[in-house]
């Protein structure tokens, strides 16, 4: 059984100010997201879901999904801010869906095998797919069994400005223990450094684990999480503008003791437009890829 790669797009419309200004940064005007799905097909996967608004099907099939016609399956899946559980209540002032843990359970119908999930404007890199792939390959017909990509946050800065990352925390075996959210992590005099609670700098190794939104699970993940974002919303559906995040799900069932999240290794180096300046060096660090052969000129 071939595994499938969520790909995690229904934030687009409204970052980019419209599909047709999706950035690209190829030799061929390759998006980001044209790498990752090349990359994913390359290690094994068998196909592809987008979860989109429904507002912009049309430009996003035309756009994005016409290029990978006969190459691998894809289905669209739809993010909207009213697809909650039934009986479910929130404000009705509320205009944003419900972020990335809500994003992945509109997958629940279509997806019925092991499955990564991705953001759609993250440069992951080779490895860290084969990497994955070969993990859910493994876990095929098993339950509660899920990894994350544990990048090396020094591969994951940015030159233009801090950033900041989920920093792992890891038992001896690499199982994830929880995920804490580090800001204002930067290079300063060649070591790296975020600022804590009190606004200090705490030095951390460059080989540190972080997350960066890469994860693998079993079908099972989504019956937790429909019950998981019941109980969100009984508590926080009044809100404007909470969010219903992976690692919310992650850590309440390791917390529990109910799943297990492997920490993988992986050399690739992350890299994405975090700030308007780091465009320039996506386009060079793309193009040297292309060089080395890693890619080709044209993707698709």
């Amino acid at each position: 059984m071939k595994p499938t790669l969520f790909v995690l797009a229904a934030g687009m419309g409204s970052r980019y100010g419209g599909l047709k200004q999706l950035d690209g940064l190829g030799p061929n005007g390759e998006t980001i997201m044209d790498y990752s799905i090349y990359d994913a097909i390359r290690a094994g996967f068998g196909k592809v879901v987008f979860v989109i608004r429904a507002s912009f099907e049309k430009d996003f099939r035309e756009v994005v999904v016409n290029k990978y016609n006969g190459l691998v399956d894809v289905e669209i899946v739809f993010q909207d801010i009213d697809k909650v559980p039934e009986g479910s209540v929130y404000n009705p002032e509320r205009e944003k869906p419900w972020g990335t843990n809500h994003a992945v359970l509109m997958g629940s119908n279509v997806i019925h095998e092991p499955f990564a999930v991705i953001n759609a404007d993250d440069f992951y890199g080779q490895e860290s797919f084969v990497v994955l792939a070969d993990f859910l390959r493994s876990v095929a017909g098993s339950k509660n069994e899920y990894c994350m990509i544990g990048y090396h946050v020094g591969n994951t800065l940015s030159e233009s400005g801090s950033v900041s990352r989920g920093v792992c925390v890891v038992d001896k075996h690499n199982y994830l223990k929880n995920v804490v959210e580090r800001t204002h992590i930067e290079e300063k005099g060649g070591t790296i450094v975020y600022l804590d609670e009190k606004g200090e700098e705490v030095a951390i190794p460059p080989s540190t684990p972080v997350s960066m939104n890469m994860w693998g699970f079993t079908p099972d993940y989504f019956e937790y999480s429909w019950k998981f974002f019941r109980d969100f919303l009984s508590k926080h559906g009044q809100e404007l503008k909470s969010e219903f995040y992976i690692p919310l799900a992650v850590n309440e069932l390791i917390t529990t003791g109910e799943a297990s999240c492997k920490v993988l290794d992986t050399p690739s180096k992350w890299f994405g437009v975090t700030y308007a300046e780091d465009r320039s060096q996506v386009v060079l660090k793309i193009n040297e890829l292309v060089r080395k052969g890693i890619y080709p000129k044209k993707l698709f």
